[in-house]
């Protein structure tokens, strides 16, 4: 669908690509991955027509892409459903040609006419392409996808501008889903989901019928869902045939053979060097030099990306003792104003827990982060042990650097010991390398302020950290230090985070932020999303069991009024849905006979498109079976509510 030739990219004398080539097939699920900077949100941009370059770039005619963009404008005006439908344009815009052509083909007579038959033709198309959006079943769809990104049925009337950017970052998500481009292009669509809603996510776009090419830092999201990854690196396009995980593997090894083959070319190329120093004075090999330098010139240099920072060893520096329970809460509460966040919480943090806060976006997360490090007021008992010296890292908690300092003065004047000397690397690990380190703080963006505070937590001494989302502005090589930091560190922390990769390994116990509650699960994230899963299946089980039983019983009861009430709701819509396949089956019924009463009259024997009538003959025919069919499931379906 997408063909890319000989494509050159560069900015202000600087190349990204260079004669570079790549095509996505219509099936792909492709992970786009590299060093921050490489390209890749720039490759995006060249699809979607925003940026120009030398060179061939084309798309299959007719081709749809839905691009989810990082800022969003104003959205207000309109319900969280009524946005999420504005996503079936082309839906509302068949449905009104499909309208506008079966008017047309009843009012007119010329059967055999070339534009009668293409209207026929075109109705074809344009009700294959209405099926496989799904027309049928916008309202449902919408509730389906809505509820996987995370939004409760409540929130559908909400107004959009209630809710805040990252919801309705959630909102745009949906409407690029339900739309059902032909390729979906996503730039760190994870950073705005939670755990639940980033497993329904890629259970979506594992299926999903059309393309799909992701730029994540999210290891595991990535290994779940492509089945191919395209590197950018030194200005060329890698093509792997693999997920992330697979991709590492194999490019190691493609490392080890370009780090070999640049040995060797570099032993040649100082031979060469050699040999043009000995001889260039002399008059004998004045042909030989001039040739050697020649070939010199027209060697093309294999360039490593060596990633140094793989090895770097970055540490947080020893904890001082604290006592053996670092916080004790009794029936902790808070709520905001009328909203109550969580209550009757009650747990034990002790000395080396490793705790995960886990949980849909608004459940408290942040909330109990900010309590435990004592910024914000709650209700209940809370009591904090001995000489605990607390860290804390927030993507907002970023007033504290100083605005006239450097990036490198930030991290100098905390420096101590063997760290001072390692300051450089520091910046370098976090993505501030080169210049970047140089840049004053008033002049960093959001996301360059927020790595700058986490590179600080390594340089104090602390005995409980509070990490609230760490991750969401570092790359994998970056989350890979900073979790290798942690894994090393001998104090108590909690991280919050939506990242189950980074998680695996961290966490000994699991809060989980749900309902207005706070449950402890003892052990890892893995086996907190296995817990959860077999909580899900027996929940499905005893809810199956309960509208069983529900069956057998009559009465009066809250309940029950609002079970039929729900089966009317269904049946209206069914009988609705009933009465418009029978016009439709009467429309073209009448098609049907008009076409065969021109088919018996004597002239049709000497018309020139009997083959292309008949064709549409067959398909009208096809598509009046399948309107019975359709007349029969809804019947039965109705049939079945009444039984209820």
């Amino acid at each position: 669908m997408i063909n890319i030739a000989n494509l050159t990219l560069s900015f202000g004398g600087r190349v990204l690509f260079e004669n570079v080539s790549l095509f996505i097939d219509k099936k792909d699920k492709l992970g786009l991955v590299g060093r921050n900077g490489a390209g890749k949100s720039s490759l995006f941009k060249l699809i979607l027509g925003q940026y120009k370059a030398e060179g061939d770039l084309s798309l299959q005619p007719g081709t749809t892409i839905g691009h989810l963009r990082q800022e969003l404008g104003e959205l207000k005006g309109r319900s969280v459903f009524e946005e999420a439908k504005t996503a079936f344009k082309e839906l509302t815009k068949l449905e009104e040609r499909i309208h506008d052509i079966n008017h047309q083909l009843v009012s007119r007579t010329d059967y055999e006419s070339e534009d009668y038959l293409n209207l026929c033709d075109e109705l074809a198309h344009a009700e294959e392409r209405f099926a496989l959006l799904g027309g049928d079943q916008r309202e449902k769809n919408i509730g389906q996808v809505l509820r996987g990104l995370g939004f409760s049925d409540k929130d559908f009337e909400r107004e959009i501008s209630e809710f805040s950017g990252g919801w309705q970052m959630r909102v745009e998500l949906a409407k690029i889903l339900l739309s059902k481009p032909d390729i979906i292009l996503l730039d760190e669509p994870t950073n705005h989901l939670d755990i639940d809603s980033i497993q329904w996510l890629e259970k979506f776009l594992k299926n999903y019928f059309g393309a799909v090419v992701l730029i994540s830092h999210d290891r595991q999201f990535l290994d779940t869902i492509t089945n191919r990854t395209v590197e950018i690196s030194n200005k060329k396009f890698y093509d792997y045939n693999c997920n992330y995980s697979k991709y590492k593997e194999q490019r190691a090894e493609r490392m080890a053979q370009l780090v070999a083959a640049a040995e060797n070319q570099a032993r040649q190329i100082a031979q060469t060097e050699r040999f043009i120093e000995r001889f260039r004075a002399q008059a004998t090999k004045a042909r030989q030099v001039q040739s050697k330098i020649k070939l010199l010139e027209k060697v093309d240099r294999i360039e490593v990306d060596t990633e140094e920072n793989v090895a770097m060893n970055f540490y947080f520096p020893p904890a001082p003792r604290a006592g053996t329970v670092i916080f004790e809460a009794e029936n902790l509460a808070k709520s905001f104003g009328a909203k109550k966040v969580f209550s009757h919480a009650t747990f034990e943090i002790e000395r080396g827990d490793k705790i995960a806060f886990v949980g849909r976006n608004g459940m408290g997360k942040s909330t109990l982060s900010k309590i435990l490090m004592g910024l914000l007021a709650c209700e209940g008992k809370l009591k904090e042990g001995h000489n605990v010296i607390k860290g804390y890292f927030a993507q907002d908690n970023i007033q504290s650097l100083n605005p006239q300092h450097t990036a490198f003065q930030v991290i100098d004047d905390m420096a101590t010991g063997d760290m001072r000397t390692k300051v450089r690397n520091l910046l370098g690990a976090f993505l501030f390398s080169g210049e970047d380190a140089d840049k004053k703080v008033s002049v960093l963006s959001g996301g360059e302020k927020s790595r700058l505070s986490l590179a600080k937590l390594l340089l104090e001494k602390y005995n409980f950290l509070v990490l609230d989302e760490p991750t969401n502005h570092l790359d994998m090589q970056s989350k890979d230090i900073l979790k290798e930091a942690l894994l090393k560190f001998d104090g108590t922390y909690v991280v919050v985070s939506h990242d189950r990769e980074f998680l695996r390994g961290l966490a000994n116990k699991v809060f989980e932020f749900a309902d207005g509650k706070i449950k402890v699960h003892l052990g890892g994230i893995d086996e907190y999303l296995d817990s959860k899963e077999a909580q899900s299946i027996e929940d499905s089980l005893r809810q199956s069991g309960a509208a069983k039983a529900d069956q057998k019983n009559s009465g009066n009861s809250k309940e029950d009024y609002e079970r039929r009430k729900e089966l009317n709701k269904q049946k209206n819509k069914l009988e609705k849905k009933l009465k418009q396949i029978e016009a439709d089956i009467e429309l073209h019924e009448r098609m049907q006979k008009d076409i065969e009463a021109n088919m018996s009259a004597p002239a049709f024997a000497q018309s020139d498109n009997q083959e292309k009538v008949f064709a549409n003959y067959e398909k009208l025919k096809l598509k009046i079976a399948r309107f019975y069919e359709e007349w029969e499931t809804v019947s039965e379906e109705i049939m079945m509510l009444d039984e209820n």
